[in-house]
């Protein structure tokens, strides 16, 4: 139900557009407009608050719903009585459960455009993040723009618009890509985020410093070495840590060792993103 609330303070009156929605014996409410302080003009203009504010009016009460659902999937983890993680807090461990529940339940039985759609646009916060962080000066409103409807911005090299293109190729290959992590697996995640960009493929054969780190990678000659312990170290845990956890430390691994003259924390992150949708976490 939606209706004006008057709230008052400092003995002056203030007036919001409401919403309620009573769940059981709880009664879930939320302010979604402002409508100011005067009285008489609000008088005036009540018939037209539903046409007004019909899109907050349908924001509210979808967060809401999803409120609702959140609170029904915790109380679902919290009955699990999961098993206290020595490397996550405990609250972040139910809320990963929650997400991977309401995934399997929920998400999944979505209409495919829906899923395409929801996909698309984590694709987009994705690859603006992961390349910016190498220097893309590409912003978030033209990847988007990019991504969407294939505009090209102005002023950017053909280098930061392929760099954002092969991030989103990549990632959909992956997305439902049930293939074992080895060297080749590495190495073409590696050779098509750089197509285009950079013509040196595979394991670098050269010993690189990296500027502004603190950290010396693994010389070229013990590169393939150090990712075999790496991928066994990943075998050997794979159901034994939490997912996140055994995700994170591969990555602080991979990058430590920097097997690429370009494009390392590119293909990390990547790499990073199929391991966790692999265990429905990052979905």
């Amino acid at each position: 139900m939606a209706y004006v609330y008057k709230k008052i303070i400092h003995k002056k009156p203030y007036y919001y557009l409401r919403i309620s929605k009573r769940i059981k014996e709880k009664i879930l409410v939320k302010d979604i407009a402002y409508l100011g302080n005067n009285a008489v003009k609000l008088e005036a203009n009540l018939k037209k608050l539903p046409s007004l504010y019909k899109k907050e009016i349908r924001k509210a009460y979808r967060n809401i719903k999803k409120f609702i659902q959140e609170e029904y999937y915790l109380k679902k983890i919290k009955k699990l009585k999961l098993k206290e993680n020595p490397y996550i807090d405990k609250n972040i461990l139910e809320e990963i459960e929650v997400i991977k529940l309401h995934f399997n339940n929920s998400f999944l039985k979505k209409d495919n455009r829906i899923l395409d759609e929801t996909y698309k646009n984590f694709l987009i916060d994705f690859a603006f993040n992961t390349t910016s962080l190498e220097g893309n000066t590409i912003t978030l409103s033209e990847t988007n723009r990019l991504l969407k409807e294939n505009l090209a911005p102005k002023n950017r090299t053909l280098r930061e618009i392929y760099d954002i293109k092969n991030t989103e190729k990549v990632f959909f290959d992956i997305l439902n890509l049930k293939k074992k992590i080895n060297h080749d697996f590495i190495i073409q995640i590696h050779d098509k985020l750089m197509e285009n960009i950079d013509t040196r493929n595979g394991y670098r054969t050269h010993d690189i410093r990296v500027f502004k780190s603190h950290f010396e990678a693994t010389p070229a000659t013990y590169i393939k070495t150090d990712i075999e312990i790496l991928l066994k170290f990943y075998e050997k845990y794979d159901n034994k840590l939490h997912p996140l956890v055994l995700a994170g430390v591969f990555h602080q691994k991979f990058e430590k060792i920097h097997p690429f003259s370009d494009g390392n924390g590119r293909t990390g992150r990547m790499i990073l993103c199929y391991m966790l949708t692999k265990k429905n976490i990052l979905h």
